[in-house]
């Protein structure tokens, strides 16, 4: 018997139906080994910055099976994802199933045909990839903690910095000075709206279009000056108008290359509104289920056969004259991981996925594969030059059209096609007539805010990160607080603000483009072999640790700028400065701690503390105090942060007691606790045990990995709590 195992329950099932006897198919559920949440304990640095891993929470009963599993097995076949992460997961299996000579296979589509060809060329670990997998871990764990821990001295606990994040919120806080610093300026946008007179002569033998037909023409000028602009829309009065110009050109459209990671995320989120994260999730179910190839890479390349089948699917659905066999270079310098673009692995399914977002993304994915091998679009664009009849000095008036004279390419994918925009037939010297003239006053528009797509875009240009990365880059600015997304737009918030501030002020050169752009290429390196990691860790530990030590000294932030004088403290009525908390800006009096006057950013009120006459019973120094908070008024004792006792009410301390023990501990009970994303439930034994779940548990203990049990929805009563077991997700539950 041959054992395989891969990381996803789903994808196992997938590769076992290729496989048939012979073969049993296990999963690894993700990472089975990683580095300690304590800092202390994570990396040996004194040793070669070895990294001191421990197997994930709740895993050892999947380690157990699979050790199980591999002692039946007369070979073991690792097969996991074909990039750096994948290389370390088959790596952290080998070392801790204690697998002897293990086989490694790769393939970027899961089909049968792809699976087979893996299985008969098997290869060894790649030491370089793990290599490189294992010193991006221990830069990020280095890098964030650090900073991380002065952030929290020096601006406020809970904070974090990241050796990507950072450069990404910088990124955004830049655009956010630009539009704050930004001054608009009037200006007037001046318009007609004309006509076509019958025709009064012929062209060729062919009576001209016309009589009628209405358009409207823009004055290629945006004067600045009123009186400018009163005079060019007095002229455009005159109701005779006649045609100046016409130009016509011919252009072409060429098809796009195949997704890319980062290209699949833009075009997802500006044609189908998925977020980056959503996208790759969905893209990772097609992966599973055989529909499309590996979804995490930099290649726009093409298999010949992958072409072939392409081009087969042109001449049968659309005919010969569409087809234009094309191959595409790929211009990332790291496309090392991984050798071909995100394709249907079978192009002829015009449709696949199991719902309707998983069909939408398929369907975008052929679309663009598919017309990748497609002719050029044949475009005629015109540009109609017009003005009022005796009129001197004024600028010319426009109407710009484009219409498709041969669709090409985009007849496979005519969402890309944009808007046709037709214009009369008309020539030079031909008469017009004035429906109505327009002048609107209007002001010029700070720049615009980055979109998700158009972070991604940004983050690739600037060479800030890596495929795989984007998505979490993005999720990590949203979860910390860092930014709000409106609709598309990512907008910092006024902790974002205060954080990039500190970071750029006093770490700006870790976080540049450059230097951020050049450690991504060092990572590469390793993954060649053209480069040591412990020399790649400690030229830029050394210095790194050095500037965070330079800055201990420097003073705690505790002010971010006065507050509007408007905004007086209601209690002493003096001037009131910025301050931020966890839930974002809010003003605080001056005077404080001697005044406990307070404003919300929007200057309305906040009830000020109040003392209730009994000494807070944990520090025994302070006095409890009935305060304001994100969930209503609370008792507390007055000398938080360094005192953090909470008074809290009997009949909620009963109502938030489940009854079932921890079993991650042992000692403590699950209770039901609340946090920014609404209620959970957690350890009583916090912060010895960190345990938390989503749902209530039922107190029974799942049979397939050995965690609590949680309260699902009607139709299904419960599920798992451990989000990486199948039977967590209750439609998998249900279909069993």
């Amino acid at each position: 018997m041959k054992l395989v195992i891969v990381e996803s329950p789903a994808k196992a099932k997938t590769i076992e139906k290729y496989l048939g006897k012979g073969f049993t198919v296990r999963a690894s559920v993700g990472h089975i080994r990683d580095l300690p949440k304590s800092n202390k304990d994570a990396v040996d640095i004194e040793n070669g910055f070895k990294p001191k891993y421990q197997i994930v929470a709740l895993k050892q009963h999947v380690i157990d099976g699979l050790q199980r599993d591999a002692k039946k097995a007369d070979e073991v076949i690792l097969a996991t994802d074909p990039d750096r992460e994948g290389e370390a997961i088959a790596w952290h299996l080998a070392e801790t199933i204690k697998l002897k000579k293990p086989k490694r296979i790769v393939f970027h589509e899961i089909t049968e045909h792809a699976v087979q060809e893996a299985l008969a060329n098997p290869r060894k670990i790649d030491d370089e990839l793990v290599k490189a997998q294992e010193a991006r871990r221990v830069l990020d764990r280095l890098f964030g903690y650090d900073l991380s821990g002065l952030i929290w001295k020096k601006v406020r606990y809970g904070l974090s910095a990241g050796r990507v994040q950072s450069p990404a919120l910088r990124i955004l806080m830049e655009k956010e000075r630009e539009i704050r610093a930004f001054v608009p300026e009037k200006f007037w946008v001046l318009s007609a709206d004309i006509k076509t007179k019958k025709p009064a002569s012929t062209r060729d033998g062919e009576p001209t279009r016309g009589g009628g037909e209405q358009f409207t023409v823009i004055c290629a000028e945006e004067p600045r000056d009123e009186k400018e602009a009163k005079r060019i829309y007095e002229a455009a009065q005159n109701k005779e108008w006649s045609v100046i110009s016409v130009d016509e050109t011919e252009a072409s459209r060429s098809p796009r290359a195949p997704f890319t990671t980062s290209t699949l995320q833009q075009a997802a989120s500006t044609r189908l509104g998925f977020s980056p994260s959503r996208t790759m999730r969905i893209a990772q179910k097609l992966y599973e289920g055989g529909f499309i190839t590996y979804m995490r890479t930099d290649s726009t390349n093409l298999a010949k056969e992958a072409q072939g089948n392409i081009i087969g699917v042109v001449k049968s659905e659309y005919g010969e004259q569409y087809l234009s066999p094309r191959v595409y270079k790929t211009k990332s310098k790291s496309a090392q991981e991984a050798h071909e673009a995100i394709r249907p692995t079978d192009s002829k399914k015009r449709s696949a996925g199991h719902n309707d977002e998983q069909k939408k993304l398929y369907e975008l994915i052929r679309a663009r594969a598919v017309a990748s091998q497609m002719t050029d679009a044949k475009i005629l664009r015109t540009k109609i030059s017009a003005l009022p009849k005796d009129t001197k000095n004024i600028p010319d008036f426009a109407a710009n059209g484009s219409r498709v004279v041969f669709d090409g390419w985009l007849k496979a994918d005519p969402g890309a096609r944009g808007e046709d925009v037709e214009l009369p037939k008309v020539v030079a010297q031909d008469p017009l007539t004035l429906v109505e003239a327009h002048t609107e006053e209007k002001e010029t528009q700070p720049p615009p805010r980055y979109s998700e797509a158009g972070l991604v875009k940004e983050l690739e240009k600037r060479g800030i990160g890596r495929p795989s990365t984007y998505a979490s880059i993005i999720q990590t600015l949203e979860t910390r607080g860092y930014v709000e997304k409106q609709g598309r737009t990512l907008i910092p918030t006024a902790t974002g603000d205060v954080v990039s501030t500190f970071i750029e002020n006093n770490f700006g050169d870790y976080i540049s483009d450059t230097f951020t752009a050049e450690m991504e290429d060092e990572l590469d390196e390793i993954a060649e072999g053209k480069r040591g990691y412990e020399k790649t860790l400690k030229d830029f530990y050394s210095p790194f640790k050095k500037a965070v030590k330079g800055k201990e000294k420097i003073p705690k932030i505790t002010s971010m700028g006065d507050a509007p004088e408007e905004f007086p403290c209601p209690i002493c009525k003096g001037p009131m400065e910025y301050k931020l908390s966890k839930n974002g800006r809010f003003m605080s009096c001056k005077k404080f701690p001697n005044c406990l006057g307070a404003r919300k950013e929007d200057g309305s009120e906040i009830a000020p503390p109040k003392e209730i006459g009994e000494a807070c019973p944990l520090c025994k120094d302070g006095k409890q105090i009935e305060r304001e908070g994100r969930f209503g008024r609370f008792i507390a004792c007055s000398n938080y942060p360094k005192c953090k006792f909470v008074k809290k009410d009997p009949e909620e301390e009963a109502r938030a007691k489940t009854g079932v023990q921890c079993p991650v501990c042992g000692k403590g009970e699950m209770v039901e606790k609340r946090g920014r994303f609404g209620p959970f439930f957690a350890c009583s034994n916090y912060p010895d045990c960190k345990n938390t779940i989503k749902a209530r548990p039922t107190g029974k203990i799942c049979t397939m990995c050995g965690s609590l049990m949680m309260e699902g929805t009607k139709t299904i009563p419960e599920r798992c709590s451990n989000k990486q077991c199948p039977n967590h997700n209750p439609h998998k539950l249900a279909a069993k």
